[in-house]
């Protein structure tokens, strides 16, 4: 049993608080369950010139794939390179499909911005689904997914949410033709992490040099926070007393790249750098992300709906009250945020510094207060109030740490 009153810290009462599953699908150690040989192909469509090659450090314990991805003469757009393995990779539905993808990866070209990844199951010719995407007859079950390796030296963790695959990708360009948001149809289920039979990684469909050096890959669980893992935000600058939630509400997770107006690290999550990170506190997330295609908010709003920090989960909002859900979506529409009036306020959790900055309880930045002729106005940031709610037990826990 965890005595919270005797924890000097918070993230690892939160890591007591919360168990994580962490299957490990691939690795370059030796490990017979995770070895499996990956083998590099070249576009073959219409005498694609893209190359590239694969190997494994034997020494260092991780596999390197590089190459460059160049245009398809008679197509005159860019084509692909990867590297596949085949096998029966190891059982991840214990992980959950809310949660991530794990790439522990470094990159020379972290500028490159055609990297992806793919994980085939519940087909029975996997190779031909990664090469159709859900476009030709009977090639469903491939789920691909794009991300982007920040700058460094070091091997990072790259966590791609599960909900940003889809088994409906164009086989000309990689990219999703449906997301997982758009159509439950397409997404990754338990099933799908029972029975991966191919893993691939890709450069494709953007030119350049591309190198990437892979030391693992493994399915992380969605539990409430990253239980054990520290936050991405430097701490001299991290505002936020726990870790942003995994599995975010409204596909914000899926926002894994730091659009701000300022240098933040790299890894850093669009909600950690808007959220935590005070070197973004006047800066916000990008003006009407919540109508985003893939977001969509108020299709997925009905009745009164409490939103939670995206951090330590706390209710920070309920809305519409005293209104209807058309006045606050037009009062949302208006200045391009999420926009709350003073009736809507958990007041215990919400509060707004001397210069009009919103915070939580817990740290978070949430927005600014911005009163026009009707009153009080809180313009939030989406991504900061996109949380899942404590359970009873985690609350309870976050605020004996946040006591002491």
């Amino acid at each position: 049993m965890v005595s919270f009153g005797q924890c000097w810290t918070l993230f690892p009462c939160l890591a007591a608080v919360a168990s994580a599953v962490d299957v490990k699908l691939v690795t370059f150690d030796g490990t017979p369950s995770t070895s499996f040989k990956f083998v590099e192909l070249n576009d073959p469509v219409m005498g694609g010139k893209s190359t590239g090659t694969w190997h494994v450090d034997e020494a260092g314990k991780f596999g390197v794939f590089d190459g460059e991805v160049v245009d398809v003469p008679s197509l005159k757009a860019p084509g692909f390179i990867k590297a596949a393995a085949d096998g029966r990779f190891p059982d991840a539905s214990a992980a959950a499909v809310s949660g991530e993808l794990v790439l522990e990866v470094r990159s020379s070209t972290p500028e490159y911005g055609g990297f992806r990844v793919t994980l085939a199951s519940g087909t029975m010719a996997p190779a031909y689904a990664c090469a159709g995407g859900g476009s030709l007859p009977l090639s469903r079950g491939c789920y691909k997914a794009s991300f982007q390796v920040p700058e460094g030296s070091d091997f990072v963790p790259v966590r791609i949410p599960l909900s940003s695959f889809s088994d409906k990708w164009s086989p000309a360009t990689g990219e999703q033709t449906k997301t997982c948001a758009e159509e439950k149809d397409v997404c990754p289920t338990a099933n799908t992490l029972a029975g991966i039979r191919r893993i691939e990684v890709w450069a494709e469909g953007a030119r350049g040099k591309a190198h990437l050096e892979v030391r693992s890959i493994s399915v992380h669980s969605g539990e409430q926070w990253r239980a054990g893992q520290p936050s991405r935000v430097p701490p001299s600058n991290n505002t936020c007393k726990s870790p942003i939630q995994a599995n975010l509400r409204y596909n914000i997770s899926s926002r894994t790249e730091p659009t701000v107006p300022v240098p933040v690290d790299p890894s850093e999550t669009l909600a950690e750098a808007v959220c935590c990170d005070a070197r973004t506190k006047v800066f916000a997330e990008p003006q009407y992300l919540y109508q985003a295609p893939d977001i969509a908010l108020f299709s997925k709003l009905s009745g009164v709906t409490t939103f939670y920090d995206s951090s330590c989960g706390v209710p920070l909002f309920r809305a519409p009250v005293n209104r209807s859900m058309a006045d606050f979506k037009a009062d949302t529409d208006e200045h391009g945020w999420p926009s709350f009036r003073a009736a809507e306020v958990v007041s215990e959790h919400v509060t707004v510094d001397k210069d009009g900055f919103v915070y939580s309880s817990c740290g978070t930045h949430l927005g600014s207060f911005l009163p026009d002729s009707a009153g009080p106005r809180y313009c939030m940031d989406l991504a900061c109030i996109a949380g899942n709610p404590a359970s009873d037990g985690d609350a309870a826990a976050i605020a004996a740490v946040l006591v002491v």
